[in-house]
């Protein structure tokens, strides 16, 4: 679901997906939570890619605007927010171990194990 002052470019299902993911910074975020388990701001402010503070702000707001990400007070320290996937968000993890796939295949220097793994002995 889309901003209600945002128009859809077209009805396809690609193209209303794109409205949403379609930009080099979301599906990470997604992938953090995924795979590496960030749940808290700063978390996503030290991954590799280096996301600057005010595109993850909009970003989270904008998957949580969208209910793909949910955001709850942390019950230790009520000053922070906890970010969590909704079912809506997991079921992009076809999607982004497909993407996962495609750019370990066609871009000899990426790792996979960089991208899900990191830090840990686990495989494919």
């Amino acid at each position: 679901m889309a901003k209600q002052d945002q128009i859809k470019r077209s009805s396809c299902p690609v193209s209303c997906a794109l409205d949403i993911l379609g930009d080099k910074w979301t599906l990470l975020v997604i992938r953090d939570i995924m795979f590496m388990h960030k749940q808290y701001f700063q978390d996503f402010l030290e991954s590799p890619e280096k996301i600057a503070s005010n595109i993850l702000s909009d970003r989270l707001k904008k998957l949580e605007e969208c209910n793909i990400v949910s955001r709850q007070r942390d019950p230790v320290n009520a000053r922070r927010v906890i970010y969590t996937l909704t079912d809506k968000g997991y079921d992009l993890s076809p999607a982004i171990l497909e993407l996962l796939r495609w750019g370990a295949k066609h871009d000899p220097e990426s790792d996979p194990h960089e991208c899900l793994f990191r830090g840990s002995n686990k495989s494919l």
